[in-house]
């Protein structure tokens, strides 16, 4: 019996922190996004953009972004060629928002679990933009393997990533290992 309620104290907290975090994340996108007739990205979808820029810049490509005149993306252009566009689903926030409910759900010492929520969202938040680098790099070099690249390789890594930190968790610092 005390295995059931174990599991059922994990559910309601999982799912009421990660109803909470995302009822706050689509206020803050329907206060931040603009559609009609001018589109414009949350900032933090633009934040993320303009990051990846920088990444493909210093990696020795010649990157540039634009916001899409008639949907919520931005365009990415690697050497003035068209490869990707950034639109809110790959700025890694639904996905810190995941890794964060289930941190929640399986929190150890308050201040333990405050600073590893604060890290591993980092964490993620980087290696998000890194992915977006690296996939934009092998779509220009491999225009062929596209699909594969999106649908595959780029989830793989975000979620690899944030399944990586659940296990460091559970592990290391979670109370339920006691």
């Amino acid at each position: 019996m005390k295995s059931n309620k174990t599991v059922v104290i994990f559910l309601i907290k999982f799912f009421g922190a990660y109803a909470l975090l995302f009822a706050i994340y689509s206020f803050y996108l329907s206060k931040n996004q603009q559609t009609g007739n001018y589109f414009a990205c949350a900032p933090v979808t633009k934040n993320v953009a303009v990051q990846t820029q920088f990444v493909l810049n210093a990696l020795g490509y010649e990157a540039e972004i634009e916001q899409h005149l008639s949907e919520l993306t931005i365009k990415l252009f690697l050497n003035k060629q068209y490869v990707a566009r950034i639109f809110e689903g790959c700025n890694a926030v639904s996905i810190i928002i995941l890794f964060i409910a289930f941190i929640i759900a399986f929190a150890g010492k308050f201040k333990t679990t405050l600073l590893y929520i604060l890290f591993g969202s980092i964490i993620i938040y980087v290696v998000n933009i890194i992915r977006i680098a690296l996939i934009s790099i092998a779509i220009y070099k491999f225009p062929q393997y596209e699909k594969l690249l999106h649908d595959a390789v780029f989830p793989a890594i975000i979620y690899g990533i944030t399944f990586l930190l659940w296990f460091v968790w559970i592990k290391r610092f979670s109370m339920s290992k006691k």
